[in-house]
């Protein structure tokens, strides 16, 4: 074996060992993103409408425990990791989720900006947020209307929804920009996280809500189930929670993780273009990319 196989050979074993670089992460979520554009209305709506219900658990899951708890200084560091229950149920059961939704289908739509392109991701946004929100209103409308829980557990199920309106619309909408940011980075950390997928779910998601951040559909349960207990008016949840969330979550997502990343892998695949060694030692040792730019960067 001569020095060029033995190079070749090292070089191979290396890249096995080492992470996943920027390039690979992105074609992984695109083509995610691909796939989500190409599915069938009655698959979005009811994968989404299956994630609303499920992210109800993290409010049940948090007021379970401050049901169960002390008050204490410490409490809110423990009820807050059932903040992450929901989002375990919906992530690791692949269901559809509007605020991953604002980074795997992006993604696609940065590579190949066409009109088609654009409509189907308009699409699967409209479809998946009304599902979500359809399926938090029955989940939010079977603890407020049903007698499932005691009266105790009721007003501790009122505190924690009321207390996602105390910071103010704006306030929620600044909150929904870090929430959104976080959500997209979790969605671009999963693709070769292998067994630390539910860690990297519940410290992210923890983060959320220990911070007091705004999840447009996890706190959209919150704000049915005050709605439906008629502490608050449907046009009140709305204007001081949901819609000041939802553009927050967007333009987080979007804005500050789909389109900054984008932005790397343009400058990644110009430098290859330039004759980057970096890029050129992926395409002879691995064959994952080839010696031109990525797929979709012109």
């Amino acid at each position: 074996m001569d020095c060029k196989d033995l190079e070749a050979r090292a070089l191979s074993k290396g890249r096995e060992r080492s992470a996943p670089n920027v390039l690979e992460i992105h074609e992984a979520i695109r083509v995610e993103g691909q796939h989500e554009l190409s599915r069938p209305v009655q698959a979005l709506a009811v994968s989404g409408l299956a994630a609303g219900l499920c992210l109800g658990f993290s409010f049940l899951a948090q007021a379970s425990l401050q049901h169960a708890l002390p008050e204490a200084d410490w409490t809110p560091l423990v009820t807050k990791f059932g903040y992450s229950v929901g989002f375990l149920i919906v992530i690791l059961g692949r269901q559809q989720l509007f605020t991953e939704n604002t980074l795997t289908p992006i993604l696609t739509f940065f590579s190949s900006p066409t009109r088609k392109v654009a409509q189907r991701v308009a699409r699967l946004w409209l479809i998946v947020l009304l599902a979500n929100l359809a399926g938090a209103s029955i989940f939010a409308a079977f603890l407020a209307l049903t007698p499932v829980f005691s009266h105790e557990m009721g007003v501790t199920l009122s505190k924690v929804a009321l207390s996602i309106f105390e910071p103010g619309a704006y306030a929620n909408f600044l909150r929904g920009i870090l929430g959104g940011w976080l959500i997209a980075l979790l969605v671009w950390l999963l693709p070769f996280a292998e067994t630390a997928r539910p860690w990297i779910i519940i410290v992210m998601t923890y983060m959320i809500g220990i911070g007091h951040l705004a999840h447009v559909i996890a706190g959209s349960v919150e704000a049915f189930y005050a709605v439906f207990i008629g502490a608050l008016s449907l046009g009140a949840a709305l204007s001081g929670f949901i819609i000041p969330a939802l553009i927050g979550n967007v333009l987080g997502g979007v804005a500050l993780v789909s389109a900054l990343h984008h932005a790397q892998i343009r400058f990644d695949a110009n430098h290859g273009e330039d004759g980057s060694d970096v890029v050129e030692t992926e395409c002879r040792t691995t064959g994952h990319l080839e010696n031109r730019p990525f797929p979709g960067v012109t």
